[in-house]
């Protein structure tokens, strides 16, 4: 638990300073010393991440949640066990965790395995110890309950349908919250994609690859750029309430 504070307390440039530490450290690999097996990686680690950020999107578009905590402590000044949160207890964690090894998998270094892997599974794995002790302790039977009901990093299915039925996504602040981690991870992919080509086949011989990589990435800088400017001008504002669907014709929306 002692850990699990420490890591949550600076994981913010904690744990890109880790990775950028094990990519200096360790050469990338073709995977099985082939481009198109190397490519077949390179896709799987590329849907990992997108998967995780998927769930990111979902969680945080259904139901706002005090993400970064209170003076880069764990906090909550409520037990939210609304929208993903009613099928499993720490689905942004479980996002976050599959970006990262989407982005190990994608650089296929060995000491990624060896050392990358490892560390981001035990440093996610003491969060959720230290975020369960609070949780526990500020919320006592009500969080026990919650435990015994939801798995903990599992999904449960059961009423997950009429969960997001009563519910309407809120892409605004989807876009708000997440816009930044999706663009750190989109940097990621494509620089370790290009320093995988360089120093494997050298710039001469990947010269095309690299070029459309660069326009990847001058894109999602683009992107970034938008979507900073969007949220600093106020037109991506919407409440931080989970939105209620009518259920009648006297229902009118409210927040939960």
């Amino acid at each position: 638990m002692r850990a699990g504070s420490f890591f949550f307390r600076f994981r913010d440039f904690l744990f890109p300073a880790v990775f950028i530490a094990l990519a200096i450290g360790g050469r990338p690999h073709l995977f099985g010393g082939s481009l198109l097996s190397d490519l077949v990686m390179d896709l799987l680690g590329v849907s990992l991440v997108i998967t995780g950020h998927a769930i990111r999107a979902i969680v945080i578009g259904y139901v706002y949640i005090e993400r970064g905590g209170k003076n880069k402590r764990v906090h909550a000044s409520k037990l939210v066990q609304g929208g993903v949160f009613a099928h499993c207890r720490n689905p942004l964690y479980v996002g976050n965790i599959l970006v990262y090894m989407g982005l190990i998998l994608t650089y296929n270094a060995p000491l990624m395995y060896a050392v990358g892997l490892p560390f981001f599974l035990f440093a996610y794995y003491s969060i959720v110890n230290a975020e369960e002790n609070f949780l526990r302790t500020k919320f006592g039977k009500e969080y026990v309950d919650y435990c015994a009901r939801v798995p903990r990093f599992l999904l449960s299915l059961k009423g997950v349908t009429k969960t997001f039925a009563c519910m309407e996504y809120d892409w605004k602040r989807t876009l708000r919250k997440d816009y930044g981690s999706v663009y750190a991870s989109t940097v990621g992919i494509i620089s370790i994609m290009m320093w995988e080509r360089i120093s494997n086949a050298g710039v001469p011989d990947t010269r095309g690859q690299l070029q459309r990589l660069v326009l990847l990435l001058l894109a999602a800088s683009l992107g970034y750029i938008l979507a900073r400017y969007l949220k600093k001008s106020g037109r991506l504002d919407s409440s931080e309430e989970p939105i209620i669907k009518p259920q009648g014709p006297q229902s009118s929306r409210r927040a939960a």
